[in-house]
C-alpha cells in the first residue's frame, strides 16, 4: 500500500506517492532523478549517501522516504549556486580532496554541517565530522587540507 509523502528538496516541493518501505536515497535518485546521492554500503558505513534533513546530517540508505514527509531535504545538488562551485567544493577542488570522487557528495554533505556548525575548526574536529565518510582513494590528509582550504574561503566570504 504506497503512502503519500510531501518533501522539500533543494528548496522545491515535490508529493509523491511510494512504498512505506522505500529508502530515502532510492527517493531521491529514482523518484526525483537527484543522482548526487551515491548508494555505497546501504548499512550506514560509508557515508556516500549522506544528506542534511532539516538542517542536519543523515545516511539516506538508513532514513525511509516517508520519515521524510514534511521536511526540508538538502542534497548536494544544491551545494553549487548559479554554475558556481561552493568554497566546499572548490577547496575539495584545490587541495585535490577527491579523486574517484564516489565519497565526495556525501563528505561535502557532512563538511557543509562542520563548518555551519563550526567555521574554524581544528584538524581533530575536521576528522571527526567525516569520520563517518569512508574514502578509499586519498588517504584523508588532502580531504582535511580542502576543509581547511574551504573554511578560510567561508571566513574571507
Amino acid at each position: 500500500m504506497q503512502r503519500a509523502i510531501k518533501v522539500t528538496v533543494n528548496g522545491k516541493e515535490y508529493e509523491r506517492e511510494v512504498e512505506p518501505r522505500m529508502l530515502l536515497v532510492h527517493f531521491l535518485r529514482e523518484e526525483l532523478g537527484l543522482t548526487g546521492t551515491h548508494i555505497g554500503c546501504e548499512t550506514t558505513v560509508c557515508g556516500a549517501c549522506t544528506v542534511m534533513l532539516e538542517g542536519h546530517t543523515v545516511k539516506s540508505c538508513t532514513v525511509l522516504a516517508v520519515q521524510a514527509n514534511g521536511k526540508n531535504l538538502e542534497t548536494i545538488e544544491s551545494v553549487a549556486s548559479d554554475g558556481d562551485l561552493h568554497p566546499i567544493q572548490e577547496g575539495f577542488w584545490n587541495e585535490h580532496g577527491l579523486q574517484c570522487g564516489f565519497c565526495t557528495p556525501g563528505m561535502i554533505m557532512s563538511v557543509k554541517q562542520l563548518l555551519g556548525d563550526n567555521p574554524n575548526p581544528s584538524r581533530d574536529e575536521i576528522r571527526h565530522a567525516i569520520e563517518g565518510n569512508l574514502c578509499r582513494c586519498t588517504g584523508y590528509q588532502h580531504i582535511v587540507k580542502s576543509v581547511e582550504s574551504a573554511a578560510k574561503a567561508m571566513v574571507q566570504e
